[in-house]
């Protein structure tokens, strides 16, 4: 084998390794994921949407309303009951209920618009939960269309702006029990989207960033052996552990103040921008709202400085430390991208669940849950994520005790697996029998 070979054998083996190889196919997974859910989008918008259709004109027009209605949407229910038709609705899953009043045919034969009365259902606010809804607002296009044509021919009007605009709609939107009057769906999502893309992503950012800091110094610190000289001092192992998450949760504390600031001002700025004022409908936070926005997300900072103290024992030096922020990494990025395309109440229990349970998940819901009142959903997450940050925090001591903070491997007498954790873990067990 001559030199060059053995040269790029010795790169190709120290560059593909487990830690280059997993990020990739995670990635290449999550944008896996991501296609079959647009492709999934296209199914949904093929599908007719399910509606509600009260008809209080026995007109020409709102005749030929129906019909359209007909042809291009399911519709569930025809009665004349209002909240009737609001139930079945959301039995059924369905987006909207179009009203048409008793004086539709004669406004329009008048040279005035006719109106129709819609109610939305408005499931969620993300990108996937607004499908349905757009389906079904594209079929007012149609029946717009119908009636322009209706109109034409039948000769009934000269009027060239009412023909090309029969029709005006009056919009009342119900999502997460406040009924909003007046306003569309497509006007919240506006003013949530920027919401549901930029917190999640900011959320992400400060959890990376506190954590690589741990990780790295960990990494920094068994190579330049401070580490070894900081365990030969006086002091206790569980006082050096308790000192550095201390030290580390001061840091997440002012970040998440930082955070906390930034994003009142920011949620602001938004709502003064917006074009509808959410204020009107109850759509804001107060100061309490913000401590607790700040408060789930110091303890997903805690607990994710917690697991980057975990993960940088198990570093040899400052190179070995950038790899090890991975896991943290994607544990971020999972709830970042399905906060991003859909709103966490309307997933599957078990997505729901699986989700729910990544501590990361819960600062970046908690704005939009404050906003909708959901105090339960965010007041949980706080006291789960402060759980699992103490028990993060727990198992961060235990192995400080151990030889494997210097060794990065465990000792012969924990090696009952081929995963330190597991071991740790039986060993943990084994003294409790005792």
């Amino acid at each position: 084998m001559s030199s060059l070979s053995k040269i790029i054998r010795k790169e190709v083996k120290e560059l593909l390794t487990p830690a280059t190889l997993i990020p990739i196919i995670i990635i290449a997974v999550l944008f896996g994921s991501l296609g079959g859910v647009f492709g999934g989008v296209e199914e949904q918008l093929a599908e007719p949407p399910m509606i509600a259709v009260i008809n209080q004109d026995g007109g020409s027009l709102s005749l030929v309303a129906m019909a359209m209605f007909n042809a291009t949407s399911e519709i569930v229910y025809e009665g004349d009951d209002v909240q009737e038709a609001l139930n079945v609705l959301d039995e059924r899953g369905g987006v909207s209920l179009f009203v048409i009043p008793s004086n539709f045919t004669s406004d329009i034969e008048n040279d005035t618009q006719g109106t129709i009365e819609v109610f939305w259902i408005m499931k969620g606010a993300g990108i996937m939960d607004s499908v349905p809804g757009a389906a079904a607002d594209a079929n007012l296009m149609y029946v717009d269309q119908a009636i322009s044509t209706a109109m034409i021919s039948g000769n009934m009007s000269d009027n060239a702006s009412l023909i090309l605009n029969p029709t005006q709609y009056y919009e009342t939107t119900l999502f997460k029990g406040k009924e909003m009057t007046g306003i569309s769906p497509i006007a919240i999502s506006s003013v949530m989207s920027s919401q549901s893309f930029v917190m999640p992503l900011i959320v992400m950012m400060v959890i990376i960033y506190a954590g690589s800091i741990v990780i790295s110094s960990m990494g920094s610190e068994k190579e330049n052996k401070t580490l070894e000289t900081l365990l030969t001092m006086p002091v206790s192992r569980t006082s050096i552990v308790f000192g550095k998450l201390i030290g580390a949760a001061l840091v997440g504390l002012l970040m998440a103040v930082i955070y906390m600031f930034g994003m009142s001002y920011y949620f602001d700025s938004l709502m003064g921008s917006a074009t509808i004022d959410l204020a009107e409908f109850g759509l804001t936070l107060s100061i309490v709202d913000y401590v607790l926005v700040g408060m789930s997300l110091f303890a997903s900072l805690v607990f994710a400085l917690a697991l980057c103290m975990i993960l940088g024992i198990f570093t040899k030096n400052y190179k070995a430390a950038q790899t090890m922020t991975m896991p943290v990494t994607f544990l971020a990025m999972i709830p970042m991208f399905v906060t991003m395309f859909t709103d966490v109440d309307t997933l599957p229990m078990m997505a729901k669940v699986l989700v729910l349970a990544i501590p990361f998940s819960h600062p970046m819901i908690a704005m939009r849950s404050l906003m909708f009142d959901d105090y339960a959903l965010v007041l949980g997450g706080i006291a789960y994520t402060s759980a699992v940050a103490l028990l993060a925090m727990f198992i961060a001591v235990t192995l400080f005790k151990k030889d494997i903070l210097l060794t990065g491997k465990v000792s012969n007498s924990d090696k009952k697996s081929r995963f330190p954790i597991i071991a740790l873990l039986q060993t943990m067990a084994r003294k409790r029998r005792k």
